[in-house]
Parts: C-alpha cells; sequence; structure tokens
C-alpha cells in the first residue's frame, strides 16, 4: 500500500508537471523566435537607413521601401571650364536675329534656353521664313546631349583602319538581314544592321557644325538665299574681325571660310557650354546615391526598364556606360512606329505629301533605300517632360497622349487613329501602305495583337510619366520632382 501511495505521488507529479515543461518549451521557442525577428527587423532597419549595405537580394526591396539607389555609382562627367574665345563667339551667333532672312529668328528661337533648347512652345512646328508665316513639317529636335553624337552609319562600326564603304553599300548589304528584336537590358543577338547616329530627325547632318548650317538656307526656317547672303551679315554684325584673330584674314576676304568658321563657333558653343549638357536631373542625382525617387517615380523607373512591359529603354538607354559616361536615354537608332497623321500641319493638307524620314524629302542620298522609309531618329528622353511636341510630326502634345499610343497602337488601334466615312480604323495613316512593313511590331509593348491585354494600365502610364519627369535638368535636393 505505502509502494503503491508512493508510486500513485510520483505519477501524478509527473503528470502535473508535464504543462510546465511544455509551457516552458513554448515560452522558450517564442522569445526565441523574437529574438530571432528583433535582429531581422534591426537589420532591415539599418539597411532600410543605409541602403549600401543591402545585400544584392534585398535591393529590390530596398529601392521600393526608401526609394534610394542601393548601388550608387560614379558619373563621369563632361569637364566644367571656361568657354574658348570661339565659342564665345559662337554664343553671340545662337542668339542673334539679324542672321535671319526676317531679322528676327535665331537658333534661339526655335532651341529655346528655357525649354531645355529645344521647341520654345507646343506648336506641331515653328514659322519661320522671310515674313515668319512659313510653317516647316516636323518640330525642332532638341539641341542637348548631342556632345556624344556619332556619325551616321549604317550596321556595325567599321575597323578603325578599314575604309568605310558607301551608305548604299551597307543599306544594300543590310537590306535581306533579319531586324534584331530589342529588349531593355539586353543586347541583340544580331548586329545592330539599322541605321544609326547623325543630327535631325533624318541624320543627315553628321556634325554639330553642319547642323548649324541647314537652318541658315532652309526656306521655312532663317531663309537666307545662300552662303553670300548669310557671309554678308556676318559681316555686318562684325563676326569677320572677331574671327579674324582666330583665324587670319582670309576669313575676312573669304565668305566661304567666314560661314564655315562662323558655323564652326556656333558648334563650339553647343559642346562647351555646359547648359547643353547638365546631367544634373533628379535620376542623375539618384544613380549617385543623392537623391531618393517617390513610390510612383521608382514603380515607373521599374516599369520603364521591364521588357515584358514599357520596355522604354530598349530604345532609350537608361544605365551609365561602362566607362561612367551618364545614360543619354536614346540608343540613337532609327524606328518606324506608325504614329497618326497630324491634321495640323500645313504640308499635310496635301493628301499625297507624306514624310518618310530617311527615305526623304529633307534627305536624299536615301531615297531609294525603301525599307528606311518611315525611320526618323530615336530623341533624347532628358528634358522629355518639358516639351511640348512629340514625335516627328508634332501629332501628341502631352505625355499623356504618348503613353496611349505605345501602350493602344495594337491592342486598341481605334483609340489610337482616325476612322474613315464607314468607321473603320485608319491604322498606319501617315505612312504610305507600300512601306508598312519597316514599322516595329517586334519589340515590346508592339509585339502585341488586337484585342491582346494591353501592357501597361493606366496607373503604370502615369507612374512612367512620373518617372520621366525626374530626367528634368536642374534638380536639387530641395528641388520638387
Amino acid at each position: 500500500m505505502m509502494l503503491e501511495a508512493v508510486a500513485g505521488k510520483t505519477g501524478l507529479a509527473a503528470t502535473q508537471s508535464r504543462p510546465h515543461a511544455a509551457r516552458r518549451l513554448v515560452t522558450g521557442f517564442g522569445a526565441a523566435l523574437a529574438a530571432i525577428a528583433g535582429v531581422l527587423l534591426a537589420a532591415l532597419l539599418f539597411v532600410l537607413a543605409r541602403p549600401t549595405s543591402a545585400p544584392a537580394a534585398l535591393v529590390p526591396l530596398v529601392e521600393t521601401l526608401t526609394g534610394a539607389n542601393p548601388r550608387p555609382v560614379t558619373l563621369l562627367m563632361p569637364p566644367d571650364q571656361p568657354m574658348s574665345a570661339l565659342a564665345r563667339i559662337g554664343e553671340r551667333m545662337f542668339h542673334d536675329p539679324s542672321l535671319s532672312a526676317s531679322g528676327r529668328q535665331s537658333c534661339a528661337s526655335c532651341h529655346s534656353p528655357e525649354r531645355s533648347y529645344g521647341p520654345p512652345d507646343a506648336r506641331s512646328a515653328e514659322l519661320g521664313g522671310p515674313d515668319m508665316k512659313s510653317e516647316g513639317f516636323r518640330p525642332p529636335p532638341s539641341l542637348a546631349y548631342l556632345y556624344r553624337q556619332a556619325i551616321f552609319s549604317i550596321g556595325p562600326a567599321a575597323e578603325e583602319n578599314d575604309a568605310p564603304p558607301s551608305l548604299s553599300q551597307l543599306a544594300q548589304q543590310a537590306q535581306n538581314t533579319t531586324r534584331a528584336t530589342k529588349s531593355a537590358g539586353t543586347t541583340p543577338a544580331a548586329p545592330a544592321i539599322v541605321p544609326q547616329g547623325g543630327l535631325f530627325w533624318d541624320g543627315r547632318a553628321d556634325t554639330l557644325m553642319d547642323q548649324a548650317k541647314g537652318p541658315m538656307m532652309n526656306p521655312a526656317e532663317m531663309a537666307n538665299k545662300d552662303v553670300l547672303e548669310v557671309a554678308r551679315k556676318l559681316r555686318l554684325a562684325g563676326y569677320d574681325r572677331q574671327l579674324e584673330p582666330l583665324f587670319g584674314p582670309v576669313v575676312v576676304s573669304d565668305p566661304y571660310m567666314l560661314f564655315d568658321e562662323a558655323m564652326s563657333a556656333v558648334s563650339r558653343y553647343q559642346i562647351e557650354d555646359p547648359a547643353f549638357h547638365h546631367f544634373d536631373s533628379k535620376y542623375d542625382a539618384w544613380l549617385q546615391g543623392k537623391a531618393r525617387l517617390t513610390r510612383a517615380e521608382m514603380r515607373g523607373m521599374k516599369l520603364f526598364n521591364d521588357p515584358l512591359k514599357g520596355d522604354c529603354a530598349a530604345c532609350h538607354l537608361s544605365q551609365p556606360t561602362a566607362d561612367g559616361l551618364p545614360p543619354l536615354f536614346t540608343d540613337t537608332e532609327y524606328e518606324a512606329l506608325g504614329v497618326p497623321r497630324n491634321p495640323g500641319l500645313v504640308a499635310n493638307r496635301d493628301a499625297g505629301f507624306h514624310d518618310l524620314g530617311l527615305c526623304g524629302p529633307l534627305r536624299t542620298d536615301l531615297s531609294k533605300q525603301t525599307q528606311y522609309c518611315g525611320m526618323f531618329l530615336t530623341p533624347t528622353l532628358r528634358n522629355v517632360a518639358r516639351r511640348g511636341v512629340y514625335f516627328h510630326n508634332g501629332v501628341y502634345h502631352d505625355l499623356h497622349d504618348v503613353m496611349r499610343f505605345y501602350n493602344f497602337r495594337d491592342t486598341e488601334p481605334g483609340r489610337v487613329y482616325p476612322h474613315d466615312a464607314r468607321g473603320r480604323v485608319m491604322k498606319y495613316d501617315d505612312l504610305p501602305r507600300p512601306y508598312w512593313a519597316n514599322i516595329d511590331v517586334a519589340d515590346a509593348p508592339f509585339d502585341r495583337k488586337a484585342g491582346d491585354k494591353p501592357a501597361l494600365t493606366d496607373r503604370d502610364m502615369e507612374d512612367i510619366i512620373a518617372f520621366l519627369g525626374t530626367l528634368d535638368d536642374g534638380y536639387t535636393s530641395g528641388s520638387r520632382q
């Protein structure tokens, strides 16, 4: 009996102690979990406070939560130094309306310093000519960020010691070559066989000096009759005497040399003045770890770079070069996008008129290379939010319309193009049908068909526009961008 009683008490004690042991185990386990959670929280708070300490796996999360760049880079900026005497002369010429036929138009009239050297307003095309009533058929491209623009070429660059083949030869060689598909963040598997480089919408000028010459005699712009007339105006303004110490007395007596050296002065101004390539946008500051993007800007940047969404970075390169040069937001290649016809242009009142870009009418050397008809230069997106007119024909005046074009051109073309009398959608209405094969239908978001789900939602488009605002020059830590 006594043994049984003792055993009973022992068993009862053991039974009673089990819940206590379980509670102690649970309590200990909970304390361990709390400790681990505390450590993880502390680590996360540390990483959020110091984004550059984030491991690679946490970079997307840190970007999303903080707007910071966990992997800042050092950008190789253009030298900041006083302008040369030639550039200072060019600066005066750039702003001098007396060099035009009307006496009222300068380079700065169409390339406004207040609008980042783009169009001064939202007109589809600017007015010029002797009476300032002639309208061109393209809006002025921006003159900013052209200091690294390569000359016009077709296909891979020739070896240094090779004599470059003619453009006609290159175009013929490329005619039957499959076009490489572009995708943001990747390098095309095939060599670039599309035209690239050059200035103007059609790349017809190779240097800023040649570019400066064009408007001088363009009848819809400064409208001078010839080089002799420009030289006469340069002399009247005293530029010949300013250039004489730099180029000798011949520049005073030779009108053709005077014209050439005057245009070289304008080009030197565009190269040397930092105002043409500030690289001081909010995005530049973000790349260097000196700014944080808002939630909308960060989402927009990711959509901009996403090959399955905006895929914008496939043509508008957003990353610094391998040697640290800031991105120019263009690959300087040519694309046929099939944008709608602009009924507001005077030239388009003629139903038979079509601006074919590389095939003419302003460029003539590639007129027979019909595989390039409808192609125009991909412009930089820097300062694009300040620009009031978009695409080569100025058909859009708002970035929301631009985004809708990219998003709905193929999935819902009725939202982009006009309708004929029978209600049918007039897709690609600004390019003759024989050239429709040149239009990009391979690169996202143009790789979709009618009825497919658009690549972007309304919020996606708004966020990309928010990101584009970070590409404007003039950001400071206190500015609202």
